[in-house]
């Protein structure tokens, strides 16, 4: 008897399989991995005609209502799939199966992000057969390709310069026979407390011997706590990793993954989306939640006390002819919990943040971000030049605090961005010089959701980074920064990839869309309708000359008919 897909799917994200375990691997302490993948589900209200969004009090940076389907069995009401096999497919359907688009036709294209564990410690494919059901389903619904973290911890775990790429082979290859696109991410951070980590990779075992015998080679706080998710940006260019700069080490890793798959370069992979920071973003760990360190909507802190970044402010403050400047921090920026108004530094009237010192400061610390990206950004570009394949840069959507004179939390994050200086300019800027796109998340909030107590704004928020990327000339790809399956959270990414902000943005829209995440239950049968038809609405674009209810009535004929073929799918697993 067949397993339903719900079942199935389950597999993949929570349900362990006795033939595909994961077994730790014992060459260290610190190298563990979670097989088991859950995910809370809200409390949820219906009525007949709309779903009741229920607030609970934020708990992580970007928390939204999420709402999923009801029913759990994606197939319960499927037929015989020999029954419809026989049927001529339409138009609609081949280009659903395709994943394509018609000639011409504009649109934003939409990836779905894999989940993090895809590749096992021992270097295989997670759950093989679920994750090929998976993939079919998700080409099925016609979404143009994956997005999958290639993790430094993985493949270049045991010795510096010796590669195992053996899983991420067999899922880039697999994805190749589904006609999936992939979007790699050279993900050079520990996967683990962070929003959303569901398991733990801790970075390569080599680089932590380093970082063990060199503490400073972690971020630090002003309370001497370190971080360990990346090696810090202040040591970039310093051979402290077994002979070779951390820069090096990101470039030799991009390198090997260019000679393994250039025979998918260009075609199967297409875009390369470097790491530059905790949660492969550009900035700093100023708001770590493990160990229960930061807490939403909490301002964060600086990360500037290793003895590398220290150094760094030394020299700055001397060449400023300020060498007071130079010994330390920011002291009455508060604690990682605090609000702005709780701090001098970051208080609206008379903060230190307008003083010349914090301008100094602030200038500096954000400086060395860009001159980080800079590094790598430009170091990417010339490894995959003339392989077509695009590089893209992810950037974190700090919104808590945005309605704040300060946004405290955009500058402890390293985002020089104030009520009176755009810090998302300077950003678009830097990677246009290379070509670059810019990533940017919470694209799927909008601004009433947000607790109002402390000024979140993620729509002003993505307008101005909207802006800053037009006017910087630069593509703006988007991202979900929480699991939403609701058609209210679907029509702001489509009217945010939309690029309507000014009223003369012509034909513009965003470069692509990445959705997360690929999990139980987005495949739950109420979730999967309203997805199928916001693939579709994505794919039209907006000047589409239809109407979008004939867009629904297309994609609950191709939901309906496609039943069978992921159901198809998902009774491999039985084998």
């Amino acid at each position: 008897m067949a397993m339903n897909i719900t079942h199935q799917i389950g597999s993949l994200a929570g349900t362990p399989m006795t033939t595909e375990s994961i077994t730790p691997t014992a060459a260290s302490d610190t190298t563990t991995v979670s097989a088991v993948w859950k995910t809370q589900m809200p409390n949820i209200k219906i009525q007949k005609s709309e779903i009741i969004e229920q607030k609970s009090q934020p708990t992580s940076p970007c928390r939204s209502p999420i709402f999923s389907g009801m029913r759990a069995d994606l197939s319960v009401a499927c037929r015989a799939y020999a029954d419809v096999a026989e049927l001529e497919p339409s138009v609609e359907e081949r280009l659903y199966r395709d994943g394509g688009v018609t000639e011409g036709r504009k649109g934003v294209p939409v990836y779905v992000m894999m989940p993090l564990d895809s590749v096992t410690m021992n270097n295989t494919v997670n759950r093989r057969k679920a994750m090929n059901a998976s993939l079919q389903a998700l080409k099925s619904a016609g979404v143009e390709g994956i997005m999958m973290d290639v993790w430094w911890g993985l493949v270049e775990r045991e010795n510096p310069g010796v590669y195992n790429w053996g899983g991420y082979s067999e899922l880039l290859e697999m994805a190749k026979r589904h006609g999936l696109k992939v979007q790699a991410v050279m993900s050079f951070h520990q996967c683990g407390g962070n929003v959303g980590d569901s398991c733990t990779i801790p970075l390569p075992k080599w680089a932590v011997e380093e970082m063990e015998r060199d503490p400073d080679l972690a971020y630090t706080d002003q309370w001497g706590r370190r971080n360990y998710e990346y090696v810090s940006l202040g040591c970039d260019t310093l051979p402290v990793l077994k002979g070779r700069t951390p820069v090096q080490c990101y470039s030799d890793f991009m390198r090997a993954f260019r000679d393994n798959f250039k025979h998918l370069l260009g075609d199967t992979v297409v875009e390369i989306q470097v790491g530059m920071g905790p949660a492969g973003e550009l900035r700093y760990p100023s708001y770590p939640e493990q160990n229960g360190t930061w807490r939403f909507p909490g301002i964060g802190a600086f990360q500037c006390y290793d003895k590398y970044m220290l150094s760094s402010l030394q020299a700055a403050a001397e060449a400023d002819g300020k060498p007071e400047w130079g010994s330390t921090g920011p002291r009455d920026a508060g604690e990682y919990n605090n609000w702005p108004e709780d701090t001098q530094f970051f208080k609206k009237d008379g903060g230190g943040w307008t003083s010349p010192y914090g301008e100094f400061f602030l200038n500096w610390y954000s400086q060395m971000l860009l001159d980080h990206g800079e590094r790598i950004v430009s170091s990417a570009t010339a490894i995959f030049e003339n392989t077509g394949v695009k590089i893209s840069v992810k950037v974190a959507g700090i919104h808590w605090h945005y309605g704040t004179r300060s946004h405290a939390p955009e500058l402890t994050a390293g985002y020089y961005n104030t009520r009176y200086r755009d810090g998302y300019l300077p950003i678009a800027q830097m990677l246009g010089r290379h070509g670059a796109i810019f990533n940017f998340t919470c694209i799927e909030m909008r601004d009433h959701e947000q607790p109002q107590d402390a000024l979140c704004a993620p729509e002003k928020l993505v307008r101005q980074v909207a802006l800053a990327t037009q006017e910087a000339k630069v593509p703006l790809a988007g991202e979900n920064a929480l699991p939403r399956y609701d058609e209210s959270a679907h029509e702001q990414i489509l009217q945010a990839s939309s690029l309507s902000i000014n009223g003369d943005s012509g034909d513009q829209e965003m470069c692509a869309f990445t959705y997360l995440r690929m999990n139980p239950h987005l495949f739950q049968e109420d979730n999967w309708r309203r997805f199928v038809a916001f693939i579709k609405k994505m794919k039209e674009g907006k000047n589409s000359d239809r109407c979008r209810e004939q867009v629904e009535r297309e994609a609950e004929h191709f939901v309906h008919v496609s039943q069978p073929l992921v159901q198809e799918a998902a009774v491999a697993l039985m084998h």
